[in-house]
């Protein structure tokens, strides 16, 4: 079956389902509505021969679209935009926003609609092929997706990883509890509300003789690269360079 006519399948049994293919890859995806994930999943495996889910993650779209960096080209170069408090450059008990031209200079991040979702990566080795499919969480306040292990177990860590780091709550997940952070840990660390210096700091008070967590006070927001790709205009600029030459030698 080429790769056209599973498409053209796909969009055939999932009628309610978005299919998408990503040129000139191929790559091919489909994002389901949260109540027809799990049949939809099924379906995939029974269905269209996808034993594996190789991974899964969590998305966060907040922000999803916008960057902190000023990219046109000056005398000085490029810098970093001075208004607004983008992932991670925002400290504890403070929100983040965005960058607006002046006079305004900062405002609300714009609410992307449908924040959270959950991606996952399968793979067919009796027909060679991969598929990614994407379900979006109805409530951002409280994220909720059906939980796969019932089709792939192997899925199991890499629920808990997403639940941990982005709090979305796998319903029917068989043992749903943090993975990499620790059990008294405070919010979702990839979460682009969460400050990048963390909710609370540890350290050893002498007086009560034990470890105690507390606000972060001595920890400063720092973001130390740009999220944007920069125009490289030197090759440009050589060309430009040569041109004259040759221009000048022609003379």
């Amino acid at each position: 079956m080429s790769g056209v006519e599973f498409v053209d399948r796909l969009r055939e049994r999932f009628p309610q389902a978005e299919v998408t293919v990503a040129a000139p890859r191929g790559e091919v995806g489909i994002v389901f509505d949260a109540r027809e994930y799990l049949a939809g999943c099924r379906a995939l495996r029974d269905e269209y021969g996808f034993e594996s889910l190789i991974d899964l993650c969590g998305v966060d779209y907040l922000s999803y679209g916008s960057d902190e960096w000023d990219t046109d080209v000056s005398s000085e170069g490029f810098s970093r935009g001075v208004e607004g408090r983008g992932p991670g450059r925002f400290g504890y008990g403070e929100a983040p926003s965005r960058q607006l031209d002046q006079p305004e200079g900062e405002g609300a991040l714009v609410n992307p609609g449908r924040r959270f979702a959950s991606v996952a990566q399968l793979l067919s080795v009796e027909h060679n092929r991969r598929l990614r499919v994407t379900v979006w969480a109805d409530n951002d306040d409280l994220p909720m997706i059906d939980s796969v292990t019932s089709i792939w177990p192997g899925v199991n860590w890499f629920e808990r990883e997403a639940f941990d780091l982005f709090g979305i709550v796998y319903a029917g997940h068989p043992d749903l509890r943090r993975i990499l952070t620790d059990y008294g840990f405070v919010g979702h660390p990839f979460r682009k509300d969460f400050p990048l210096i963390g909710n609370v700091e540890v350290r050893y008070d002498a007086e009560k003789k034990r470890v105690v967590y507390e606000p972060v006070t001595s920890v400063e927001p720092r973001v130390g690269v740009p999220r944007v790709v920069r125009d490289d205009a030197r090759y440009q600029t050589a060309a430009g360079e040569s041109q004259t030459r040759q221009a000048e030698t022609r003379k």
